[in-house]
């Protein structure tokens, strides 16, 4: 029992180590009927291109802000983690260590 205990830690310790990280900037972010929906572009880097982001998330759940525009990390949470029924992703700022640091949010995340 205890084998199967530690396997259990040691794979969702790998899951969450495998969490995809990218540094977005947040352009605006706006209320529409319950819905917080922030709009952020991601610059090209040499292995990833430029992206735009929309994120939305409902207000009144716990996590959901409307971020001021400027610069944050987005760290994408493993599939089937998460508050919403999609790709979910967590907003730190950009200085913080997403491993230490309180999140500045949790969306769902559509690629433009």
């Amino acid at each position: 029992m205890k084998k199967a205990i530690i396997l259990l830690v040691v794979l969702v310790g790998a899951q969450l180590m495998a969490q995809e990280k990218s540094t977005i900037t947040v352009k605006s972010s706006e209320v529409t009927n319950g819905v917080v929906v922030v709009m952020a572009m991601q610059a090209a880097t040499p292995d990833q291109s430029k992206a735009s982001y929309e994120l939305h998330c409902n207000k009144g759940v716990s996590g959901c802000k409307a971020p001021v525009p400027g610069t944050y990390q987005m760290v994408r949470l493993p599939k089937n983690w998460g508050t919403y029924d999609c790709d979910n992703v967590d907003l730190y700022q950009a200085t913080d260590d997403p491993a230490t640091s309180q999140k500045v949010g949790e969306y769902c995340v559509i690629a433009k």
